[in-house]
């Protein structure tokens, strides 16, 4: 695996690199997986899990040409995350507890969500009876788009965006208001959710908690705090219930422990990969049908 990640280039986005090699894994695990061999996929779900977050965290050391850590088993899963990033070869790593915690909230929290594009791929994947690497590969690959994944990342371009050009956030509160005008405020409203979204109250806290304990001097989070504010007390976003969502917080929290923007949806994925595992299990046990959407073709006869 570290021959293959040597001939990406250190330029390349750390999400086709974690496909790339999401999806090599199945050469180093030709077997396919019997879903109903308790001990088999116990061994397969667990090998998936420990692996991703590795080469997830190596997407990221290959982009600074770092050297790659490695998993330590002494510690959490979540401190190994940190670790495997952000350990250096000359100095002992001790991950903050409250990034820690909050990182474990978000993990948790974006683990599933009903019929999201990357988890009915990964379905739809697995239906062909495909392995479970493999559904897993195409599920990275669904997530990459800014409409589901990427959502966080979009956020963080825009603070970047209004920081660049005066930082005013009520002048850019005032453009997304403006029917007439292109711009949008990413962040805020949920396809599914039409109140405050449940999970981005957990998700704030842990966000405000962040940002204290590392008193971070970040203008760009200086804007999004501001947003927050503007948007919560402004009757235009409240009467069409456009509150801040959890890719919003979310992207504030990378930022603020130093996760770069290209990374953010390998953290989703990161995430997300227990509930593409339980859904790829439960449609495998139930024997679902091979999925098949149908069209009605509707051109020229």
């Amino acid at each position: 695996m570290k021959i293959i990640l040597d001939g990406f280039p250190r330029t390349a986005h750390p999400m086709g690199v974690l496909s790339a090699l999401t999806s090599a894994l199945i050469a180093f695990n030709p077997k396919a997986v019997n879903p109903e061999h308790p001990d088999e996929l116990y061994e397969a779900v667990c090998k998936l899990l420990g692996k991703f977050l590795v080469i997830a965290s190596w997407t990221y050391r290959k982009s600074l040409g770092y050297p790659l850590n490695y998993y330590d088993n002494t510690i959490g899963y979540v401190e190994n995350f940190m670790q495997l990033m952000f350990r250096l070869p000359t100095e002992p790593y001790k991950a903050n507890p409250i990034v820690v915690e909050a990182l474990d909230k978000l993990f948790i929290l974006h683990a599933d969500h009903e019929q999201n594009r990357s988890t009915s791929t990964v379905r739809m994947v697995g239906s062909s009876h495909a392995g479970l690497f493999a559904s897993v590969s195409a599920g990275v690959s669904a997530l990459w788009g800014p409409l589901h994944g990427g959502a966080n990342q979009a956020v963080l371009e825009m603070l970047e965006e209004i920081h660049a050009n005066g930082g005013d956030a009520e002048k850019y509160m005032a453009k997304a208001k403006d029917k007439n005008d292109p711009f949008r405020l990413m962040g805020f409203g949920h396809r599914v959710y039409k109140s405050f979204d449940p999970r981005a109250k957990i998700i704030k806290k842990a966000a405000d908690e962040v940002l204290r304990t590392l008193g971070v001097d970040d203008p760009i989070l200086d804007i999004a705090k501001k947003l927050e504010q503007l948007a919560l007390a402004d009757e235009y976003f409240i009467s069409r219930k456009l509150y801040p969502n959890v890719d919003f917080y979310s992207g504030i929290i990378y930022r603020a422990i130093g996760i770069p923007t290209d990374m953010f949806t390998v953290m989703f994925a990161i995430g997300r990969l227990p509930g593409w595992i339980a859904q790829w299990k439960e449609m495998r046990l139930n024997k679902e049908p091979i999925g098949r959407p149908r069209q009605v073709y509707t051109g020229h006869p």
